[in-house]
C-alpha cells in the first residue's frame, strides 16, 4: 500500500526517484537527496520491482491539460460547447462529452478531469505468461530446478525453434518476477534466482556511494607479485552469513587455496578484527603477507589489523566480488558444511577447523588434483 506521502509526492518527483535510482543511487541516497522518507522512496522502487516504469505519453488526440483549463474557465463564464469547441478547435461532442464524465457543469473541475483522464487512459498490457499457460508452465518448472532466466530462455528457443509463442526473453522474465502487477509468475521465485533479490538493481548501483573506510588502499594499488600467485603468503578474506545474525571468518592463500575458517562474535568491526588477529598469530611467522577483503565496515579497523599482523590489507571495488574470487569460490565448497540458513554460532572454533582441515586436505581440480596443504608445504619449503 501506497504510503500518505508517496500519494502526495508530484510526478516530478516521482521521475526524479527513477532519475537517480537508475544513476546508482541507494534509497537512503534518494531519501536525502528529495527530503523525503527512505521507506516512501522504497516503496516506490520495490513497487515496480526495481524497474523503471515506461514513461507515459499522451496520445495526441487526447485533451491536454491547458486545454481542460480552457474549459473550466468556459463552463465558469457560461459560455455554450460550441463556443468552446470554436476556441478550442474541437468538436463539441468532444467537449460535452468531457464535461459531462466529469461531473457536468456544476462540478467540472480541469485539474480534476485531468487527473481522471490519467487513471482512465492505464491500459495495462497481458503478460505473455497470461496468454500461454504451456509457456507460464515451463517457465515455472525450470525456475523451480534453479535455471536463470537467460538459460530458461535460450532453451526455449532451442526446444521450440518453430513455436514462436513459447520464445521470450530473460528480460521478460524478470520483468514478471519482480512487477507483480503484471501476475504471471509468483513473488516467491525469486528465491530460486542466483542473487535471491526481489527487485531489479541498477546497473550503476554502487558507483555513487562513498567508501566509509578510512584510509582503505584499493585493490589496484596491489603489488604484481600478489596476482600471479607465485609466492604464498597472500590471503583473501570474507565473512559467510547465516541464521540468527551468525557469522564466520574464511581465510584463502590464493597460491595453494588453503583455507582457515575464523569464529567470530559478531559482524562489528572490533569482533572481527580481533578474531582474524588471533587466527593470522596462529600462522607461521611471515605467512600472511597481506590480506585482500571487500568494502565490508567488519574491516574498517584494518589498520589495527595491519599493525598486529604485519600483513598489508587491501580493498575491493564496491560490488565487484569477482576481484576475490578465490575466496568466492572457496566460499561455495563451505555450502556444503554450512547450508543456507544454518545457524553458525553452534559451530566453535574446534569444529571450524575440523571443516577446514577436510578442504584443505582435498584434491583440487585448480591444483591438479593436488591438496591445498601439499601445495602449501612445499611453496613455504620453497623460499626457506
Amino acid at each position: 500500500m501506497a504510503t500518505r506521502e508517496e500519494v502526495q509526492m508530484r510526478p516530478a518527483e516521482h521521475e526524479a526517484v527513477w532519475q537517480q535510482y537508475r544513476a546508482g543511487a541507494t534509497c537512503p541516497m534518494i531519501s536525502r537527496a528529495l527530503g523525503k522518507h527512505v521507506s516512501t522512496i522504497y516503496s516506490i522502487v520495490s513497487s515496480n520491482g526495481g524497474i523503471t516504469p515506461a514513461r507515459r505519453r499522451r496520445d495526441v488526440r487526447s485533451l491536454t491539460a491547458v486545454e481542460r483549463e480552457m474549459i473550466s474557465r468556459g463552463v465558469a463564464a457560461g459560455e455554450s460547447v460550441r463556443a468552446m469547441a470554436r476556441d478550442l478547435g474541437r468538436a463539441p461532442s468532444t467537449i460535452s462529452r468531457e464535461i459531462a464524465r466529469n461531473g457536468g457543469r456544476r462540478y467540472y473541475r480541469a485539474l480534476n478531469a485531468e487527473t481522471q483522464a490519467w487513471q482512465r487512459a492505464r491500459r495495462p498490457k497481458s503478460s505473455r505468461f497470461t496468454q500461454s499457460p504451456m509457456l507460464r508452465a515451463a517457465v515455472h518448472a525450470k525456475l523451480r530446478v534453479n535455471w536463470s532466466p537467460e538459460q530458461i530462455s535460450g532453451w526455449l528457443r532451442r526446444e521450440y525453434p518453430e513455436v514462436s509463442d513459447m520464445h521470450v526473453s530473460h528480460e521478460t522474465i524478470y520483468r514478471s518476477l519482480f512487477i507483480q502487477t503484471r501476475g504471471a509468475l509468483k513473488r516467491e521465485l525469486t528465491q530460486h534466482l542466483r542473487t535471491r533479490r526481489q527487485m531489479r538493481r541498477s546497473q550503476r548501483a554502487g558507483q555513487l556511494s562513498e567508501s566509509r573506510i578510512v584510509d582503505a588502499v584499493s585493490i589496484a594499488l596491489r603489488p604484481p607479485t600478489v596476482e600471479d600467485r607465485a609466492i604464498p603468503g597472500h590471503w583473501e578474506g570474507d565473512l559467510v552469513s547465516g541464521a540468527k545474525q551468525s557469522h564466520i571468518a574464511t581465510l584463502v592463500e590464493r597460491t595453494s587455496r588453503y583455507v582457515h575458517l575464523v569464529q567470530v562474535n559478531g559482524k562489528d568491526t572490533a569482533s572481527v578484527v580481533n578474531a582474524l588477529i588471533r587466527e593470522v598469530q596462529r600462522l607461521p611467522a611471515g605467512l600472511m603477507a597481506s590480506l585482500t577483503w571487500d568494502r565490508g565496515m567488519e574491516l574498517a579497523q584494518h589498520a589495527r589489523f595491519t599493525v598486529a599482523t604485519d600483513a598489508a590489507v587491501y580493498f575491493c571495488d564496491p560490488h565487484s566480488p569477482w576481484q576475490r574470487g578465490t575466496n568466492e569460490n572457496t566460499n561455495g565448497l563451505l555450502r556444503q558444511y554450512f547450508p543456507d540458513g544454518i545457524d553458525l554460532s553452534i559451530f566453535d572454533q574446534h569444529a571450524l577447523d575440523a571443516v577446514a582441515l577436510q578442504l584443505n586436505t582435498r584434491p583440487r581440480k585448480t591444483l591438479d588434483f593436488l591438496t591445498p596443504a601439499h601445495i602449501l608445504a612445499a611453496g613455504v619449503a620453497r623460499i626457506g
